[in-house]
């Protein structure tokens, strides 16, 4: 027994299916073209079943048996781990030019040069205006336009110590600020995955078919989750998935079973742990960025600055002591403070200049062992400056955050071609072509058209045979 006309009208009919079906997932790839969430869906076609005819097994057309979603499993988790990495040195890259910033000054990246460092400007200008300050009083101890000339400049000085150990501390701050902000945006992530999965489990145990759409937000918010932090997954046989950062398990099927949570340590820093499991975490992404510069680069710009001042306080005031100024006085200091943060100059001095000590000798008019003694500080290699001298130090320090600079422009390169390699590799894969789409879309209206004229000719059939059948011609 053959198909017969009325068993090709239901294939013909069901053909008309598989090409609305087709053009209906054309149409969905088409409007989603500029999603960068979105993976491109094809239309899985399939023999309908088979008949036995007495000339042989007869073909019944054609069906759908599914939606696929065009993936690359392997791309995905290394574009999920290059995330990680590519956040990481990217915050970690603007974080450092934030500090460049809070020095006020370019820093050379060329060269990690010791004490020929080309990084000119910001405090070792007002470092070396208070020892050229100090050699010309020293050229004309009892000027009063000179000591003036030298209050402004120590008062410069202390100035820019103090705005820059205060931008030292904003940024310091803006970055535990932003800590906490990745956290936040961390654990929402992590609650965002877990209610996924609960719905793409249930989509795909009821529906028996894939959830593509769901599939594709849950692997977006992976993928910004690893931005934050580097996180591993494993996906289970009910479409869930297991996923873990640091080691800690952070969501379970549809259970949030850890969260992160900012702590403060003994030492007051701010890092990071796992809140149920209390293990402190190494979590990759910009979350570790900002640990990893806030207590390297940045404490150290904050000790070097800090302690360049309090070796400056101590070995001027040593000297300053042992003089005398224009009225006898003796044993005054000339900076104030400890460090960085609140270095100033006596408001004695900025009150009455004539107090410098500047003579080595009580009453001796032009005297100038003092204000020659200061001033060739500047050439003085300081124990407390591992043997350097004040500019020396601190055109290390500036050096030394350059090469780190350098360093991580070079990773932010390198990485950003690795990431922009394996998203063009999957959007080869994943992403929706236009041409491609409108060529698939030809093709579907032509079948679509051809299955039509069988439907026609086949009423046509059956009306000439119901017409035998009445006798109606």
């Amino acid at each position: 027994m053959s198909l017969g006309p009325i068993g090709t009208m239901d294939m013909a009919t069901r053909a008309l299916q598989v090409q609305q079906e087709a053009i209906e997932i054309t149409g969905q790839n088409l409007a989603n073209m500029t999603n960068p969430a979105y993976a491109r869906q094809r239309v899985i076609v399939a023999s309908s079943p088979t008949l036995v005819t007495p000339i042989g097994v007869q073909g019944t057309g054609a069906q759908v048996v599914s939606i696929q979603q065009i993936r690359d499993a392997l791309l995905d988790t290394q574009i999920q781990s290059e995330n990680s990495t590519t956040s990481y040195v990217g915050t970690a890259q603007t974080t450092l030019q934030n500090l460049e910033a809070t020095l006020g000054q370019v820093v050379d990246t060329s060269s990690s040069s010791t004490t020929g460092s080309t990084n000119e400007g910001g405090l070792g200008d007002y470092i070396s205006n208070l020892f050229n300050a100090f050699q010309t009083l020293s050229t004309d101890p009892t000027s009063l336009a000179n000591r003036q000339a030298l209050m402004l400049n120590a008062s410069s000085l202390a100035t820019e110590f103090n705005q820059l150990s205060s931008g030292i501390s904003s940024l310091h701050d803006s970055i535990n600020s932003g800590l906490q902000s990745d956290v936040t945006n961390a654990n929402e992530l992590l609650g965002e995955i877990a209610t996924l999965n609960k719905s793409i489990s249930v989509t795909e145990l009821t529906t028996h078919s894939t959830a593509n759409d769901l599939r594709d937000q849950r692997q977006a918010d992976i993928e910004q989750l690893s931005q934050l932090a580097s996180v591993t997954t494993t996906t289970q046989s009910d479409g869930s998935l297991t996923l873990s950062i640091g080691g800690v398990t952070m969501v379970s099927g549809n259970q949030v079973s850890d969260t992160l949570q900012v702590f403060t340590n003994s030492a007051g820093q701010n890092l990071v742990q796992a809140k149920t499991a209390g293990t402190t975490l190494t979590t990759g992404g910009s979350i570790q960025a900002r640990i990893d510069v806030r207590d390297g680069e940045v404490q150290s710009l904050s000790d070097d600055l800090n302690t360049l001042a309090s070796t400056l306080i101590t070995t001027v005031n040593a000297v300053h002591a042992k003089g005398y100024g224009l009225n006898g006085t003796t044993k005054a200091p000339f900076f104030t403070g400890t460090d960085a943060s609140d270095i100033g100059v006596n408001s004695a001095l900025l009150t009455d200049p004539s107090l410098v000590q500047a003579s080595g000798t009580d009453g001796v008019t032009g005297d100038n062992q003092v204000a020659l003694a200061l001033a060739q500080l500047a050439d003085t290699q300081q124990s407390g400056l591992n043997n350097m001298t004040f500019n020396q130090s601190y055109n290390q320090t500036v050096a030394n955050m350059g090469q780190a600079l350098s360093n991580v422009n070079d990773q932010v390169n390198s990485q950003q071609a690795i990431q922009n390699m394996l998203t063009q590799q999957r959007e080869s894969v994943s992403g929706v072509s236009i041409d491609e789409e409108v060529s698939n879309l030809t093709v579907y209206q032509r079948a679509y058209e051809a299955n039509a004229r069988v439907i026609s000719v086949v009423d046509e059939i059956l009306t000439t045979l119901i017409g035998l059948g009445t006798g109606v011609p």
